[in-house]
């Protein structure tokens, strides 16, 4: 739907679906009083030089205060501070009574406790209609980690944070006489391991050499695919052993018999499945996808031609 732009409270209405952090920037007075507001029109603006700007109405009772002041704080508030964000968007004669807080460096209030918090130099202002765009340089700043207060369509909200990816789960195809190594009698598996955050190569041929007691030399990656059923994302190397002794744990079986094997999940399935058509093939291509389907590129000097698929084949 267009409205009118001339429907300021529309306007600014259709503004606030931009949702923002809160601040409160705060300077002195010419006698040295601490005056303060609330503000979401915050940004950063450089890096080099430090630079950041705010934006204040010619109507705020503030504005004369800010245009006069030589520097100015802006402190981000945090998650837990939306009665001082409540305190500094009322009238009132001191906003800072029973607030928390102390001079910066630059002689500018700062608010205790706040999520992180800027010292500026006031270094321009640019009139911009019922506004005033003012930029800082930041000459001090401060950040305690903790996760600000968010802003949109006249409320408050504490935004989600992402949870940090996991590592991702490796697997190894080892073959040795055209057979390949599955843990498990009845359920066959691949061995997977935890990826520590080393080179995945070293490590895979690393783990499976304990899990063999056999020497493994890794021959490149095989699959990449994002499970459903575990949220993680699976990385699938090829490996040859050598080595005549007997395995430590599982078995080595014969690449004719993948077929008629029982596996743990249709991902192994479509691993092992796959593993055994290209190696009679005499050519691999790397899988990306999902368990459902993806791309399988050639791998350099690959005869395999790039194609599309469907179903469990990983």
């Amino acid at each position: 739907m267009t409205n009118d732009v001339s429907n300021t409270r529309a306007l600014r209405d259709a503004f606030g679906a931009f949702a923002t952090g809160v601040t409160v920037v705060a300077a002195s007075t010419a006698e040295g009083r601490p005056i303060g507001f609330t503000a979401n029109s915050f940004t950063s603006v450089s890096l080099d030089p430090p630079m950041l700007l705010i934006c204040i109405a010619r109507s705020s009772r503030n504005f004369a205060t800010m245009m006069a002041a030589d520097n100015f704080s802006v402190s981000v508030l945090s998650k837990a501070q939306r009665e001082v964000s409540d305190t500094f968007a009322r009238p009132s004669e001191d906003r800072f009574a029973g607030v928390d807080w102390r001079r910066g460096g630059n002689g500018a209030p700062v608010i205790g406790g706040a999520a992180a918090w800027f010292e500026c130099d006031a270094s321009q202002r640019v009139e911009a209609g019922d506004h005033v765009v003012i930029l800082g340089r930041v000459t001090a700043f401060g950040n305690t980690g903790d996760d600000g207060l968010g802003y949109v369509r006249g409320g408050y909200f504490v935004p989600p944070r992402a949870k940090p990816a996991a590592a991702p789960l490796l697997s190894v195809v080892v073959e040795r006489d055209r057979a390949v190594f599955l843990l498990g009698e009845e359920i066959r598996a691949l061995p997977v391991f935890e990826a520590t955050g080393e080179d995945p190569v070293h490590e895979i041929a690393a783990r499976a050499e304990a899990l063999t007691g056999l020497r493994i030399t890794p021959e490149g990656l095989f699959s990449v695919y994002s499970s459903e059923a575990d949220g993680r994302r699976h990385l699938v190397y090829r490996a040859s052993a050598s080595g005549a002794g007997p395995v430590a744990a599982g078995r080595f079986v014969p690449l004719e018999d993948i077929p008629a094997c029982r596996f743990d999940t249709t991902a192994t399935r479509g691993v092992m499945t796959r593993y055994a058509m290209e190696r009679a093939q005499g050519r691999f291509g790397i899988y990306f996808g999902t368990e459902a389907g993806g791309e399988i590129l050639p791998v350099p000097h690959s005869e395999r031609p790039t194609g599309k698929e469907g179903g469990h084949v990983l």
